[in-house]
């Protein structure tokens, strides 16, 4: 057996034990907590990357079939200056933010108005679950033909995968207020928006956080899948499309690594905001409480 392969062996089992004492670990210091809750995934991170590493090179497998962590890491630096920032710029800056934006700020408000017509609500929901059903490789090429090869055409994608997420979240959201808390808003003399916006919206944080973060992974996809079907020679889809063409593997896997750290970054993001917004919230409340 190859040192590399007993080296990554060796290595997952003391990252391993490492793991479960640190999982064991109790204590009601808030920073210890905090530093042990960040410890243990980067640790299983890196274990994985030392594993990849040491079985890739042990078992010497070909680069054009999976380069080891080293080389890919060798490519990213390389090539930050070009094409990773300017792909980077075109697929996430453009694209996949403005679609983001778009998508969930208008389902944002349909959800607000079929909340306030039953007619809406039984005739758009259902036109919603079937449109969210269809495919994404149906949905990009037509996109290109309407909107031309640019980055708009994958921001239409973009907002059609973030808007009935969205929008189902929102309503889910906005009818889970209790018959009590109505009836005591209704005590109180409070009209529509009075509700809406002192208890009922409150109320949807959990659900319409829940659908930005499923929207931060959605997007990021719905983006590079689009540009596999026509684009400028920039973007990430591009790049992951020609490099796999050319076996250049490593371009692939680093474009691969930059996408799933942004989105990664993305989701963190999104989570911060919702924390600090629903802070009143039983799972974060909880959370801090022990």
């Amino acid at each position: 057996m190859s040192g590399w392969v007993i080296f990554a062996v060796l290595f997952w089992l003391a990252a391993w034990g490492l793991n479960e004492f640190l999982v064991r670990i109790r204590t009601r210091d808030r920073t210890a907590e905090t530093a042990i809750n960040l410890a243990v995934p980067v640790i299983f991170g890196i274990t994985l990357l030392v594993g990849w590493e040491g079985l890739v090179r042990g078992f010497n497998v070909p680069p054009v079939l999976l380069p080891p962590p080293s080389v890919i890491w060798e490519r990213i630096l390389l090539s930050i200056p070009n094409p990773i920032w300017p792909d980077f710029q075109q697929t996430f800056l453009k694209s996949v933010l403005v679609g983001y934006a778009i998508g969930c700020g208008s389902a944002f408000i349909v959800a607000i108005a079929i909340d306030r017509s039953p007619f809406l609500k039984r005739g758009l929901l259902p036109v919603g679950n079937f449109v969210s059903a269809l495919p994404l490789v149906g949905i990009a090429p037509i996109m290109v033909m309407w909107f031309g090869f640019d980055w708009q055409s994958k921001a239409a994608v973009v907002v059609v995968m973030t808007f009935f997420p969205m929008l189902v979240n929102t309503v889910a959201g906005l009818n889970a207020t209790g018959a009590m808390e109505k009836d005591l808003m209704r005590t109180y003399a409070a009209g529509y928006w009075q509700t809406l916006l002192k208890l009922r919206l409150p109320m949807a944080w959990p659900f319409i956080f829940n659908a930005l973060k499923i929207n931060s992974t959605l997007a990021l996809i719905g983006a590079i899948v689009a540009e596999f079907f026509g684009t400028p020679v920039v973007g990430m889809g591009f790049r992951i499309s020609a490099a796999i063409g050319r076996l250049q593997v490593d371009m692939v896997w680093a474009e691969i690594a930059v996408a799933a750290l942004a989105g990664s970054l993305f989701y963190g993001v999104v989570a911060l905001i919702e924390r600090a917004v629903t802070f009143w919230h039983p799972s974060v409340r909880g959370g801090r409480a022990r």
